[in-house]
């Protein structure tokens, strides 16, 4: 009967250890369901915060339409330790900075929102010389 007891609660602390690792694995999500990829926008705005911290990095922009009104943007980017491996700081993108970015637009109607692929500067240029990281399954190209 000990035997019993000890199999069971071996195979129960198995058990649990296993749905304990497997559950971060679950955590992270992909961009289909928030954007849109039949949708792509570009849009180009002056930088009002970069937030560099997991789990995705942010940007804000003041992006100005067509009637001459002003409305603040949201730009999801890369996990920041992979834009860390290609040269991206928290300071890279400061405050005030004029900027273009590409990308499909979010799903959610009347969001200002759009997942960063294509990042520059407002003349074109690079805003980092060279890189590349994944967004989700998407690159986010820094124009090389």
């Amino acid at each position: 009967m000990t035997r019993h007891r000890t199999l069971l609660t071996s195979l129960f602390l198995a058990s649990f250890s296993f749905i304990g690792l497997a559950l971060p694995l679950t955590a992270h999500h992909a961009s289909g369901p928030f954007y849109d990829s039949d949708k792509p926008i570009e849009i180009e705005g002056v930088v009002t915060r970069f937030v560099f911290r997991n789990p995705h990095a942010a940007l804000f922009l003041d992006v100005t339409d067509e009637s001459g009104a002003t409305a603040e943007w949201q730009v999801e980017l890369g996990a920041p330790v992979m834009l860390r491996r290609v040269g991206w700081t928290p300071d890279l993108l400061p405050v005030g900075m004029v900027v273009r970015v590409a990308g499909p637009s979010a799903r959610a109607e009347g969001a200002k929102g759009l997942l960063g692929r294509k990042l520059t500067r407002a003349d074109g240029s690079p805003v980092l010389e060279g890189g590349r990281t994944q967004v989700g399954q998407q690159r986010l190209e820094c124009q090389e």
